[in-house]
């Protein structure tokens, strides 16, 4: 089995130079390797246990961009790959890092080439009882195409998503197929499919949250709707969520004292994956804005769990969902469920119901007996406060920057600016730069369109 796998990720690496480069000499290039191919349930399962780009890797490239934290001049200069410093400053072209060390287009499509080929293996050969996996490979495409759309693509209008630019959409692993970028309608009308496909195939949970359940596909449900700005669907795909799995830590049972306060695979998670280490976004060199570590009471628990305080006066973020380790959780977990049915409900005008979600997932967040109920008289005063609590709930997350995009759509005219080496660079609000431009070395290879500047 080991020699299988062995011989097997060669191969899929180098299918995935194939598809990444669309070159023709390459495609004319046979390999001599002998493909031990995955005709068992079993196999097909270990691909998507085993390949850890699965479920790790996922973009990082919006969060390089958003509000959520800052770097020092001095580690900015540092850095090692000019791709990480033109990402920061929001610069409108995308030189990418050295192939070696691969990026978040190549993790997103090799993840999108696995979960093709177990879909494609299961179909080709006819294997009996395979709806579990199946429904897996379907979530993890999904996933890997909606974080794509938030880095590559505008956010999602329904007056304009027939015409802005979506996403390749490859749907099995012919190498054969040139790619080709989608309307961004038809890349969310993609997402939805494998999703709602996935709920029926799937138990209602696994043995493990690194792999994706009911619960998963539903939470994803949500999240996609809310970006969609659907929100009577994203109401009830939260609500299908919350009815099955409603589970909150309590941060008074935390201790502030460790070094990770939060365990990995915590009783939020509904699904484990997480974000690919881009070095500006690395936690040894990433510091939190006073402003927004000050934005929490002194009452919320947060305050002392998600951060710790530099002898220097710099605030570091140590509040992953993954629990030591450096990668950022981006996977569902229950707490951005309790906010996606608040944020829904208040845009439905239902005030009261909005803010008592909210005051469920805030009450065990804060110092016991501190906590008093937040309400609000209007929708927008509901809304103001759900997206304060939203980001500082939610941080580091990979949630920012897809947020900060569809607040835009909406109207919030947020611009952000960041200052290094004392010159000041600027995002308006609805700024095409918010569609991050693809490496140039896949335009170049593939020959696909590159965003609008």
């Amino acid at each position: 089995m080991k020699t299988q796998f062995t011989t097997l990720f060669l191969w899929l690496s180098l299918m995935m130079i194939l598809m990444m480069t669309s070159c023709n000499r390459l495609l004319d290039e046979k390999s001599d390797l002998r493909l031990a191919t995955p005709i068992t349930l079993e196999d097909n399962q270990a691909l998507l246990d085993k390949y850890n780009d699965v479920i790790t890797n996922f973009a990082a490239s919006g969060m390089v961009g958003s509000d959520d934290y800052y770097i020092s001049d001095a580690n900015f200069n540092a850095l090692m790959y000019e791709e990480d410093k033109r990402l920061y400053t929001w610069q409108p072209d995308h030189v990418a890092t050295p192939k070696s060390a691969g990026n978040d287009w190549y993790y997103c499509y090799k993840a999108i080439y696995i979960s093709n080929s177990v879909l494609y293996n299961l179909d080709t050969y006819q294997i009996p009882d395979a709806a579990n996996v199946r429904g897996q490979a379907l979530v993890f495409r999904a996933a890997r195409f909606l974080d794509a759309a938030q880095i590559w693509c505008l956010a999602y209008n329904k007056t304009t998503a027939d015409t802005d630019l979506g996403l390749p959409l490859r749907l099995n692993p012919d190498m054969s197929t040139p790619s080709k970028r989608s309307t961004l309608q038809e890349t969310y009308v993609q997402i939805l499919s494998d999703l709602h496909e996935a709920v029926d195939l799937l138990p209602v949970q696994q043995a493990a949250a690194t792999r994706p359940s009911k619960i998963s596909a539903l939470a994803y449900l949500a999240r996609t709707y809310l970006y969609m700005g659907d929100y009577e669907k994203a109401l009830e795909y939260a609500t299908k969520t919350l009815a099955l799995k409603n589970e909150l830590m309590d941060f008074n049972s935390l201790n502030p004292a460790v070094s990770f306060p939060i365990k990995d695979l915590n009783t939020e998670v509904l699904l484990r994956t997480s974000m690919y280490i881009n070095l500006a976004v690395y936690s040894p060199i990433i510091r939190v804005p006073v402003d927004l570590y000050q934005s929490y009471s002194d009452h919320d628990l947060r305050k002392s769990i998600y951060f710790k305080i530099n002898p220097d006066g710099e605030i570091i973020f140590r509040g992953n969902y993954t629990g030591g380790s450096s990668g950022k959780l981006v996977g569902a977990a229950t707490d951005e469920i309790y906010l996606i049915a608040a944020e829904a409900n208040a845009q439905l005008n239902k005030v009261p119901e909005a803010m008592n979600v909210l005051n469920q997932l805030l009450v065990t967040r804060w110092q016991n007996g501190t906590f008093i109920n937040l309400t609000a008289a209007t929708k927008d005063a509901a809304l103001t406060v759900i997206a304060k609590e939203r980001q500082k709930e939610l941080l580091f997350r990979g949630i920012r920057w897809a947020d900060l995009k569809r607040y835009n759509r909406d109207g919030a005219n947020i611009t952000l600016t960041k200052t290094v080496n004392g010159k000041t660079y600027t995002l308006p609000p609805n700024d095409l730069r918010y569609a991050v431009a693809i490496p140039e070395e896949i335009i170049k290879l593939s020959g696909i369109q590159q965003n609008i500047r």
